[in-house]
């Protein structure tokens, strides 16, 4: 099944893309797994999956220490608190949702202590949705100016978690957003910045998403079903 589902994925994939002249390798999937147990990350794995995408850190370090591959990637996609970032600092490849500045200097001082370098995206909390978390995109580039200055850090892009819509049109202005507001901090060509990830898109919207400037989009359902709370 979950072949089958990746196959489709990737074939949706390279259809968006053929048709706005973009490279279908130039897309990251991240197969969000949050929920789901161990028998299914090795299946997709199994699969050709190879970055899962977690939304709680207890699970993620449990996944982490059980399915131990050199070749995996683990991305921390939920909110994350700062009291909780020593736990996951050595084992994330990258942390999606960074809301704060707080947030980030804990991540910087997690990251000098073990010696490594973290890579981060900034969430934009676009639709100013009251129950998701994120930056005002008027406040982003102020933020990254701040942000950028912390050691043993760098700011990979710009995340958002656009509304669930029946009709993914309705997100097209905000994934539009995101991607202009890339390239604004882009021009300003500050240290340990670049703006190479732009995250958004999910199971239903992902296409609209990559039409309008998405280098990685976060798949769960699609891949692996509904989840079970």
């Amino acid at each position: 099944m979950i072949q089958d589902n990746l196959n489709t994925i990737n074939h949706q994939i390279a259809e968006t893309c053929l048709k706005i002249d973009k490279n279908p390798n130039s897309i990251v999937l991240v197969n969000v797994s949050k929920t789901k147990p161990l028998s299914i990350l090795e299946e997709g794995y199994k699969a050709g999956m190879r970055i899962f995408g977690e939304n709680k850190v207890q699970e993620l370090c449990d996944k982490y220490e059980q399915f131990k591959k050199e070749d995996i990637q683990w991305h921390m996609i939920g909110h994350l608190q700062r009291n909780k970032v020593k736990y996951i600092i050595d084992k994330v490849d990258l942390i999606h949702s960074v809301d704060s500045y707080r947030l980030a200097e804990t991540i910087s001082k997690e990251a000098k202590k073990k010696d490594i370098i973290a890579h981060i995206l900034i969430q934009v909390n676009v639709a100013q949705e009251e129950s998701k978390y994120g930056f005002e995109s008027q406040n982003v580039i102020g933020m990254v100016k701040s942000i950028h200055r912390l050691e043993n850090l760098k700011i990979e892009g710009l995340m958002t978690i656009a509304p669930f819509v029946d009709n993914p049109e309705e997100n097209r202005p905000i994934f539009k957003a995101l991607y202009q507001l890339s390239v604004d901090i882009k021009e300003q060509n500050l240290d340990n910045v670049s703006m190479d990830v732009l995250s958004m898109g999910m199971t239903n919207d992902f296409k609209v998403a990559i039409e309008e400037g998405a280098t990685m989009i976060r798949i769960g359902t699609a891949l692996f079903g509904d989840r079970n709370y």
